[in-house]
């Protein structure tokens, strides 16, 4: 099929190496890319990659609309973290001074009585581009080769008591994003080391090798059981890996076909030098990892 006639797709681009991807994915598509990148998150090499980049506060909606309208930008993805922590940042709104278009998305949350989750703003997002004409789709549909698939990625067969901290660590994490709090628990022999808030991954596992000396614990990260493919989509690449590393955590486990991996043979070359197992689950299948005695 010919697709260089079709208009470009839109890319909201926030942090890490995600948006780099999917802009280079839909590139070999035969598609243009027009970006929206956010000022002190998106990585500056997009201007290169791209065919028409604006640099844009958090606040700033009405500014990526018009970019995205101005050159015809209709289907649009977003990819890359967003720093919450960062709106409270000195100098925050002088950098970020969110527009018209922007207050009026969120006013019934600033002063209406809906609540602030990150799913409930990110739909408001996704809601009101609608409005004008702009689709966001998930960025796994230009790059679906990122969605890790079910198994052992790295290390060996699961014990037992791993199994268990495993299921435990699976029913926190999975309870921690039905709040919409986080995406990520570390556990120790059926107890919580450290739960995901606001913070993001790799600070919850600092906090958690911090808390515990012997290391040796297991990191849960899954997608939420109300998860939008469209945004939030857990994500990660070897700098989660090294976080693990430096905190001595041993287990890293995925929610599999829900979660994004980056550069997996780099993944695979960093777990196999220091010795990590990762494993990429989901709920109904979790029994097929239990040794054969287990199992029957």
């Amino acid at each position: 099929m010919d697709v260089s006639n079709l208009p470009p797709i839109g890319l909201l681009a926030g942090w890490g190496n995600l948006p780099i991807v999917v802009a280079e994915a839909i590139k070999r598509s035969g598609r243009g890319v027009v970006c929206a990148a956010v000022k002190d998150h998106a990585d500056p090499i997009l201007e290169e990659l791209c065919d028409a980049t604006v640099w844009v506060g958090l606040g700033q909606l009405g500014k990526v609309k018009r970019h995205f309208q101005k050159h015809h930008a209709t289907e649009v993805t977003m990819a890359g973290k967003i720093h919450k922590v960062r709106i409270f940042d000195r100098g925050f709104l002088w950098n970020h001074f969110p527009d018209w278009f922007c207050f009026r998305t969120f006013a019934p949350h600033l002063w209406g009585k809906k609540d602030r989750k990150d799913d409930t703003l990110l739909l408001a997002i996704v809601d009101a581009f609608a409005a004008s004409g702009i689709t966001f789709y998930p960025a796994t549909d230009y790059a679906p080769e990122l969605l890790v698939n079910f198994g052992i990625i790295a290390g060996p067969k699961p014990n037992g008591k791993l199994l268990r901290d495993i299921q435990f660590g699976w029913e926190m994490a999975k309870e921690l994003g039905r709040l919409d709090v986080g995406q990520s628990v570390a556990v120790k022999n059926q107890a919580v080391l450290a739960l995901e808030a606001i913070e993001g991954t790799d600070a919850c596992i600092q906090r958690a090798g911090s808390l515990c000396k012997a290391g040796g614990f297991t990191v849960v990260k899954v997608a939420k059981p109300q998860q939008d493919m469209r945004f939030d989509v857990p994500t990660i690449g070897v700098g989660t890996l090294q976080t693990m590393v430096d905190a001595g955590a041993s287990t890293l486990v995925l929610e599999a076909e829900k979660t994004i991996l980056l550069d997996e043979p780099a993944v695979l070359e960093f777990a196999k030098t220091h010795r990590l197992s990762i494993l990429a689950v989901s709920e109904d299948r979790l029994a097929e990892f239990a040794p054969s005695s287990e199992a029957a």
